[in-house]
């Protein structure tokens, strides 16, 4: 094959050429046929290599935001809080640290005492006693109570700390209603009078009778099934009476439906202390009108 190539091999193939269209022109042929195209494509093998992105056009030549294609839409992505919840759901819920409950809303008697105790606040029917107090005393205990204990008037305690029966005399009384089985919590406790008397004096007919109104509404919102009397002036002002406490004690009265026992004041306790077997007697005859069971003893 080595005589067809180089430039003789050329020169004979342009002369054969040549003198061939000479001849088909003398034959009178004037157009060759384009020769048709092979069937299948003709595969050339290439080199792949990446070609450089294209340069940005200018400004001016840009095609309209209209006319540029679209990116394809990616696949919505959840945020990490989504996932977060979607974990949470799909764990088990975890075990809330407790709590404590909030303290119950008060109710109908606790809002009524609060109007009537408002009302002890302001008033300044006796002046000498609206003069000399430091605060008012009003009450204190359960306002659902089965028992309440009806005593006197303030103390210097009391009268220093805004509550009933917190001196001496109040520490006696509840180991008296601790005796009964029964705790501050459980019963209501109250004055006749809301001052203290100056000196501790025994209040006098008109500040009782100022005061009556006050401790009335308060039995008649606590509506308790028993009351029990501290010493004379109490006795005698619920129950209307001139009948001291040795002829009253031992037995119920009555006060609006409610039975009434009549004991001797812790204070007087306080000074005869050999008379505490006898409110312990009134103390049991009471437990036993309650259905409480009376210790041994």
């Amino acid at each position: 094959m080595a005589e067809h190539s180089g430039p003789d091999a050329l020169q004979r193939s342009r002369t054969i050429l040549r003198q061939t269209l000479e001849s088909l022109q003398r034959s009178g042929v004037q157009q060759l046929a384009r020769p048709p195209e092979p069937m299948m494509p003709v595969v050339q093998e290439v080199a792949i290599v990446a070609e450089p992105p294209p340069e940005p056009l200018p400004r001016a030549e840009r095609p309209p935001p209209s006319a540029r294609p679209r990116p394809a839409a990616a696949a919505p992505v959840r945020p990490p809080a989504a996932d977060a919840d979607a974990g949470a759901r799909s764990a088990p819920p975890a075990t809330p640290p407790a709590v404590p409950a909030p303290p119950p809303a008060p109710g109908p008697r606790s809002a009524a005492l609060d109007v009537v105790r408002q009302e002890v606040a302001r008033c300044r029917r006796c002046a000498e006693l609206a003069e000399k107090r430091t605060q008012t005393v009003f009450g204190a205990g359960n306002p659902h109570a089965r028992l309440c204990f009806l005593g006197e008037a303030p103390g210097a305690d009391e009268d220093r700390r805004g509550e009933p029966f917190v001196g001496a005399a109040g520490q006696l009384l509840d180991k008296i209603i601790a005796a009964c089985t029964l705790r501050r919590d459980d019963v209501y406790i109250l004055n006749v009078l809301k001052c203290r008397p100056p000196g501790n004096r025994t209040p006098l007919p008109d500040e009782v009778a100022n005061c009556r109104e006050f401790f009335e509404r308060q039995l008649e919102i606590i509506q308790p099934e028993f009351i029990c009397c501290l010493g004379a002036v109490a006795a005698q002002t619920l129950l209307r009476t001139t009948r001291p406490v040795g002829q009253l004690r031992g037995k119920f009265h009555d006060y609006r439906g409610r039975q009434v026992v009549v004991t001797y004041h812790p204070s007087y306790l306080l000074r005869t202390p050999e008379m505490k077997r006898h409110t312990w007697d009134d103390m049991k005859m009471l437990m036993q009108a309650m259905g409480i069971p009376v210790p041994n003893g």
